[in-house]
């Protein structure tokens, strides 16, 4: 399977995680078919919507089309996205930097610090940094940096970065142990230590298992149960692990596509479901998506 494939199928596959989990953050699902509803069961409407999971990573894959990493274009391109209402929902600490940004403050200087940025923004659009060849330690910990400066933040972009690293790079391959390939590499962190915690659990466990440690948008919580249900992708197919995190509940949509993107660089476009892919070609959004990764071919490190 070549690199671009790889590429292609982890953005999709992060965009479909994105969208499907949109419409179930911070709810839980849980089994009502015993009860009786007079008049019949009222149900909620579902629709796919990418939110600034999928928007941030595109706009981190545009960043990248420039011959050497730059933080500073990166965070620029972000502040083009919000201004052209390209953002939905963007979290607070990724909102800070804009705004920063734009007041005059250098990027080094922008954004949110301490206890307050320990949350999954940085993460969710890590990966497509993990394509190209000539990125590292300190560029990941920049694109973190310019919206999230905490360590536990850092910890959990480069988890994700690792991860994908360690599929490009032959290292795993879905049926070895990705924590045993990760973990070492990390600094000694919360993340990390969550990352041992669910590496310590039998290989049978369960996503819904997992998911009881935290899976809330806290990056301890969140990009561990991610990377866990990740490796679940052979066994379980993208649909059914992606059902499976949204039945979880907590931050579903940055769960979802944070896994997708991972599990969909290790299966390729091949092993993205058709109906999920229609699903998502129907969104208005998804000439943009194919466009960008469209553009990102006449890179030559991909």
């Amino acid at each position: 399977m070549d690199i671009f494939n790889r590429f292609e199928a982890c953005i999709l596959s992060g965009a479909i995680g994105d969208a499907w989990g949109s419409s179930y953050e911070n709810e839980v699902i849980i089994d009502n078919s015993s009860i009786y509803y007079l008049g019949g069961k009222r149900t909620k409407p579902r629709k796919w919507c990418i939110t600034d999971d999928t928007q941030l990573t595109l706009a981190t894959c545009e960043a990248l089309l420039i011959e050497n990493f730059d933080p500073e274009k990166l965070i620029d391109t972000f502040i083009a996205y919000y201004r052209s209402k390209k953002l939905t929902g963007i979290g607070a600490a990724t909102l800070k930097a804009i705004l920063d940004k734009e007041a005059g403050f250098h990027w080094t200087q922008a954004g949110r610090s301490g206890e307050y940025a320990a949350g999954n923004g940085a993460g969710m659009r890590i990966a497509p940094l993990a394509f190209y060849s000539n990125i590292t330690r300190e560029d990941v910990f920049n694109a973190c940096a310019i919206t999230h400066k905490n360590d536990e933040a850092f910890a959990g972009a480069l988890a994700v970065y690792l991860s994908i690293r360690a599929i490009l790079n032959s290292e795993w391959d879905g049926i070895n142990n990705l924590f045993d390939i990760i973990i070492p590499q990390l600094p000694d962190t919360n993340v990390r230590d969550r990352l041992i915690e669910v590496n310590n659990y039998s290989s049978t466990a369960t996503i819904d298992e997992i998911a009881k440690l935290g899976n809330n948008g806290y990056v301890v919580n969140s990009i561990p149960f991610a990377i866990f249900c990740s490796t679940k992708i052979l066994d379980l197919g993208l649909e059914k692990m992606l059902q499976q995190i949204i039945n979880s509940g907590g931050d579903t949509d940055t769960n979802a596509s944070i896994a997708g993107q991972i599990s969909g660089t290790l299966i390729g476009t091949e092993g993205i479901p058709a109906g999920l892919l229609s699903k998502l070609q129907s969104l208005h959004e998804y000439s943009w998506i194919k466009e960008v990764i469209d553009n990102s071919v006449s890179i030559k490190d991909l």
